[in-house]
């Protein structure tokens, strides 16, 4: 089987044989590689091993994008590699890695994959449920998900190995699947969002015969565990290109079901106007290296669902505060049978919205608790970004804005007014309890018998 896959992928080329680039054919060099992964790499070759960098960084580098961290593959078992670092751990059970840790740096290590094969490899949709089947490097490349992700740099001799196709594929900016897209689809869907992810992200063409069969698989993601399907979302959501990739899975019919609630979002055009600014702003903090939130940005998505909820509560009559934090439970219990959403990231969550009735109180000591409290930032911007969409009046949020930054004496006139009509509201209630001789201390005349 293997001899006639690389048959179909590379015709006229001896099967399992490399074609082998050097220097001077590609971009890629050792210098590019962080220090930590260059040691393990000279470690194990040291130690009698092959060892590549492999994979999303040998990928983004023949692009011309710096890689985030750095993969290894390599002939040793887990087993053997451990011993040679003074800090590495195995981990995993469908898939076993060792980390490697130096310093600040985690450095991947796997060993080449081969096939899983046998009645309980995958499940009845073609999901497969274990992959610890150890082979050489040609069968490690060719389970990859797309040719551009299977390519190898030795820094040794800064040559780049493709079993696949690969280089060719770079060239063009073409995304392309190893192998049957159906089948390879079947046996893990998350590929199909990482497909749409990717193209997004590194403004790829998804080859046609990839992106044929993803609309019809689509619903093979219902299968995929909530725990992985978040941190898929989480990877798309904070790429830094999540409007382009919320397009891409529109436009490849993979939005339904991820996020339950989204579909109905998109529907409506405030909903839809508040995740595009959402977005916006999280891809360009992204791009700019500022920290970002997850739990801040699911927030966003999953906000109008809350609000259609919350207000239907308080029209039938239940108080707002309580039908708040009803509403935001429920959102969330249907969420979680889809998207198993951290419990840190809950708690931002939640805070988040039970902030928001708070900034409609402007006046007493109010405005200053909540300036004190821990989430008041994420509050605000959520806030402004309500503001922006045409969900609230700008000027609640343009008045936070003015009240956070103003000085003690501006504050004061800021608050006064509402103070003063506080005050006389209730003189007027004490007005109406008791009569003024009573308030200056003489005898209550309904208690006073007739004469």
């Amino acid at each position: 089987m293997i001899r006639r896959l690389f048959a179909r992928l590379i015709p006229g080329r001896p099967s399992g044989e490399a074609r082998i680039y050097g220097p001077e054919k590609h971009p890629v060099r050792r210098g590019q590689l962080s220090r930590g992964a260059l040691d393990v790499a000279r470690k194990l070759q040291q130690a009698g091993f092959r060892a590549f960098i492999v994979g999303g960084a040998v990928r983004d580098l023949m692009l011309g994008i710096a890689p985030k961290d750095f993969d290894i593959a390599t002939d040793a078992t887990p087993e053997q590699v451990k011993p040679l670092f003074r800090r590495a751990f195995i981990i995993g059970r469908r898939f076993r890695l060792v980390h490697v840790l130096l310093g600040p740096e985690t450095v991947e290590v796997s060993t080449f994959r081969g096939r899983q094969t046998g009645d309980d490899a995958a499940d009845e949709h073609g999901r497969l449920l274990t992959d610890n089947v150890f082979g050489t490097q040609a069968e490690d490349a060719i389970r990859r998900d797309f040719t551009m992700n299977a390519l190898y740099f030795d820094p040794a001799s800064e040559s780049v190995w493709d079993f696949v196709g690969g280089v060719a594929d770079v060239k063009a900016r073409r995304l392309r699947l190893i192998g049957d897209p159906v089948t390879r689809f079947r046996e893990d869907p998350v590929r199909m969002l990482r497909a749409a992810r990717l193209a997004a992200k590194l403004g790829l063409a998804i080859e046609a015969k990839t992106a044929a069969p993803i609309p019809k698989l689509a619903p093979l993601i219902e299968n995929v565990p909530p725990a992985r399907l978040f941190d898929e979302m989480e990877k798309l959501l904070l790429s830094g290109h999540a409007v382009e990739s919320l397009k891409s899975l529109r436009r490849h019919g993979l939005h339904h079901g991820m996020l339950p609630l989204l579909d109905v979002i998109l529907e409506q055009p405030l909903g839809q106007r508040f995740i595009e600014r959402s977005l916006a702003n999280t891809d360009k903090r992204v791009l700019e290296g500022k920290p970002v939130s997850p739990g801040f940005l699911f927030a966003t998505l999953l906000w109008h669902e809350v609000l259609a909820s919350w207000n239907a509560a308080k029209g039938a009559g239940d108080r707002a505060i309580p039908a708040l934090f009803a509403a935001m439970d429920r959102v969330l219990g249907q969420q979680a049978q889809r998207l198993a959403i951290p419990r840190r990231f809950e708690a931002v969550i939640k805070e988040t919205w039970a902030l928001q009735p708070r900034f409609e109180q402007r006046s007493g000591q109010r405005p200053f608790r909540l300036l004190e409290h821990p989430r008041f930032r994420a509050g605000y911007d959520f806030l402004r970004l309500r503001a922006e969409s045409g969900e609230i009046a700008a000027e609640l949020a343009d008045w936070w804005e003015r009240f956070q930054h103003a000085s003690a004496e501006e504050r004061a006139v800021m608050l006064r007014p509402d103070e003063e009509r506080g005050r006389r509201r209730r003189s007027r209630r004490r007005g109406r309890r008791k009569p003024a001789a009573v308030a200056l201390g003489g005898p209550d005349p309904a208690s006073t018998p007739e004469r």
